[in-house]
């Protein structure tokens, strides 16, 4: 039964990743569409999609319970309409990204946001680097600094991407909030600013919104393509060993990087390769040193002395 049920762990979180990296796909189907408005039409049909999905498995009492326990407790409040706000951005600097091009950049960011994840949870929870840590942090340092040098511009998009993700996390741990409710309270609250920005727009460009298009029924699936992984992930994860997951994340990066150079024909220079290797191998380190096996071996040198 255990065999099975981490199985089923692996395959909804190797899943959940797989849906993210092939989302530069779908974003760029509808590249017409202003970058503020494709988040418009996200957080909308993500939380009309949440609403229904609750209606469905019959969870709106729980939902509900879960909302006023929130609106009492002012840190909690406090901390998942940050979390709303910091996703939000994440998502509008992921689809700009896309739509503009910059889908290695992109995948940078993704590539690097457990080791900036490690530097938060630093500075902000007090967490002690290992040596092992702080040597994967020092070298996907010097990858950013190689791609700064080389092209005179700083990955201010990998950086975002890194940053605002790894502070959705941080807000997420002081949040004890199911997956479910949480995407859904997080949309709630941003859901408002999404329907103003709609409206201006509409009475600024004096045009009758087209229905039933491409591009319409897209941004509508929008939703759907927002909470899958997202509850896929949440189901799969508390299956597997954190090292599991740990090391099925770089799935989605991996794969943003193919469709950025193979399917869109984006620049892979040689200095992006060497950025590439040195953050990879920062990647690889930090992987394994969060294994038991090498756990094992520190102790297993530690007694030898």
């Amino acid at each position: 039964m255990e065999n099975k049920e981490s199985q089923l762990g692996v395959l909804f979180t190797a899943g959940a990743y797989i849906l993210w990296g092939f989302l530069p796909i779908y974003w760029k189907l509808v590249q017409s569409v202003p970058a503020g408005e494709i988040l418009a039409h996200r957080i909308i049909w993500s939380f009309i999609f949440m609403l229904i999905l609750l209606a469905v498995l019959k969870k709106w009492r729980p939902f509900v319970a879960e909302c006023k326990q929130i609106v009492r407790q002012k840190q909690k409040l406090i901390g998942i309409t940050a979390a709303s706000l910091v996703i939000s951005i994440n998502w509008l600097v992921f689809i700009w990204a896309v739509n503009s091009d910059h889908v290695i950049q992109a995948s940078l960011g993704y590539y690097i946001n457990p080791l900036v994840s490690i530097v938060l949870g630093m500075v902000v929870l007090k967490e002690k680097l290992s040596k092992w840590q702080l040597v994967s942090f020092l070298l996907a340092a010097a990858g950013v600094v190689n791609l700064t040098v080389s092209f005179g511009v700083f990955p201010w998009i990998s950086i975002m991407l890194a940053l605002s993700f790894g502070l959705y996390g941080l807000l997420k741990k002081t949040v004890d909030i199911s997956a479910m409710f949480g995407l859904t309270i997080e949309t709630l609250i941003v859901t408002p600013v999404a329907l103003i920005y709609l409206a201006n727009r509409q009475i600024a460009t004096e045009a009758m919104p087209e229905l039933f298009t491409s591009s319409a029924l897209l941004l509508v699936g929008s939703g759907v393509a927002t909470a899958v992984p997202l509850l896929l992930f949440a189901s799969g994860a508390k299956r597997i060993p954190l090292s599991m997951v740990g090391f099925l994340q770089y799935f989605a990066p991996t794969l943003m990087l193919f469709i950025g150079v193979f399917l869109y024909g984006e620049t892979f220079t040689h200095a992006h390769l060497v950025s590439f290797i040195i953050i990879w191998t920062a990647l690889a380190i930090y992987t394994i040193s969060r294994t038991k096996w090498f756990h094992h071996l520190q102790a297993k040198k530690l007694r030898s002395y």
